[in-house]
């Protein structure tokens, strides 16, 4: 599994959603896997519901403080999300803060515990509702969100933030779960080149997805404190409440 460079620095924000709902019940808590593991996770729920749910998985440096603040923003969105920590095996439940060195935990990661930790993630928020189950994640989790349309989690969609894509590439004849790909035109870590192949092949595969690429935006262009990506980012938020509406 490759690893990617830190998205963002810790003193940014999520980019404010389309809003439609209060934010209800949130909070972090332990979740535990199949295998037993406990691990870091963020409840959001939404007053009023919009009909689906999310799976949110983080950037490379694991439960960082910017990924309950999106989990927030989601639940303003309507969307039920529960956001969790991929690390737990390696580094334990807490939570992932300015010091935490991710770099052996990412190197060490295993896409099965990825899998077994997005499932109980999804029991949760089935716990709540019926609404379909989407996945999302960034940068290194980009990837690892597409990845689970090849598995057998079920989700109604797998949304990613600039993946790496050769790390999924060989996945795409496998791929089962409808794909949106937000892609960084001016990313140093997969190539305009690298993400239009990745979109030929989904479309030779016959996958359903969505492609978007954003011309000149960097790596982490998903982000306020970029003022200079707010449209960028608004459409962004376009992009993955209408794909869930779709699909849901």
């Amino acid at each position: 599994m490759q690893t990617a460079t830190v998205c963002f620095s810790s003193d940014q924000h999520p980019p404010l959603p389309p809003r439609s709902s209060d934010v209800g019940a949130h909070g972090p808590v332990e979740l535990t896997s199949a295998d037993g593991t406990t691990f870091a996770a963020y409840d959001a729920v939404p007053v009023t519901r919009r009909g689906v749910s999310l799976v949110l998985l983080p950037d490379i440096r694991g439960m960082h403080p910017y990924y309950s603040d999106l989990a927030i923003a989601f639940a303003q969105a309507g969307v039920d999300t529960v956001a969790f920590d991929p690390y737990a095996r390696t580094a334990g439940p807490a939570d992932r803060g300015d010091d935490f060195d991710f770099r052996p935990h990412a190197q060490a990661l295993q896409r099965s515990t990825v899998l077994a930790d997005a499932r109980t993630a999804k029991e949760r928020l089935a716990e709540r509702s019926e609404d379909a189950v989407f996945t999302l994640g960034f940068c290194k989790f980009g990837a690892e969100s597409w990845a689970l349309s090849a598995t057998d989690l079920g989700a109604a969609g797998c949304m990613g933030f600039y993946g790496i894509v050769a790390a999924v590439t060989e996945l795409v004849p496998s791929m089962t779960s409808p794909l949106l790909v937000l892609a960084a035109g001016a990313d140093r870590a997969t190539s305009p080149e690298q993400n239009a192949e990745f979109d030929r092949s989904l479309s030779d595969a016959g996958v359903d997805h969505v492609f978007v690429e954003y011309a000149g935006a960097p790596h982490s262009f998903f982000d306020r404190s970029f003022a200079e990506w707010e449209d960028a980012c608004s459409d962004a938020w376009r992009q993955m409440l209408s794909f869930m509406d779709a699909r849901r």
